[in-house]
């Protein structure tokens, strides 16, 4: 585990069962803490053939190499197309467009488009959008919020809550 940089015995114990997994190695696990597991290593020299069937030698090492399944890389590609999908929109009419569906005006939409795209489409500066519609959805909300504390501010400022006169009478006692 030194020479790997691999700290924990859980990671070690997850990376020998996955190249067992893909046949690069054989692995033997030990049930019993006082004897190791055995292992069994095949040689990767260079050779003109491929091994069909690493695990039927008889011997440590083989002429031919493992391979690899692909399964694993597929997957993960498959999980990489659908991280694209709403991220962003393709341009500023679009963004027009679904705000329009929303009956707001088109002046909002800009703002909203020019806002995202000045911040590379990311939310608090570190997080990538994954879905903009949801985060059109969240401004609009938002602007709500924001005209109603507007209206009750200036509300708020006509009212004169202290009760003084602006004649000022510094001889009274108070």
């Amino acid at each position: 585990m030194l020479f790997s940089k691999i700290g924990s015995k859980t990671t070690y114990h997850r990376c020998i069962k996955e190249l067992h997994h893909w046949k690069y190695l054989l692995y033997e696990p030990s049930h019993n803490p006082f004897k190791g597991s055995r292992i069994k290593m095949f040689n990767f020299g260079t050779s003109d053939g491929q091994a069909l069937y690493p695990s039927h030698t008889n011997i440590c090492t083989s002429n031919g190499q493992a391979v690899v399944s692909i399964y694993k890389h597929l997957q993960t590609v498959k999980n990489n197309t659908n991280d694209i999908k709403l991220g962003q929109p393709k341009n500023e009419n679009e963004v027009i467009d679904f705000f329009s569906k929303k009956n707001w005006p088109e002046l909002e939409a800009k703002k909203f488009y020019n806002h995202y795209q000045g911040i590379g489409w990311k939310v608090g500066g570190k997080t990538k959008i994954v879905d903009w519609q949801a985060t059109a959805r969240n401004w609009m909300l938002k602007a709500d919020e924001l005209k109603e504390e507007k209206t009750m501010v200036t509300v708020g400022q006509n009212t004169d809550n202290l009760k003084i006169s602006s004649n000022k009478n510094y001889n009274e006692p108070l």
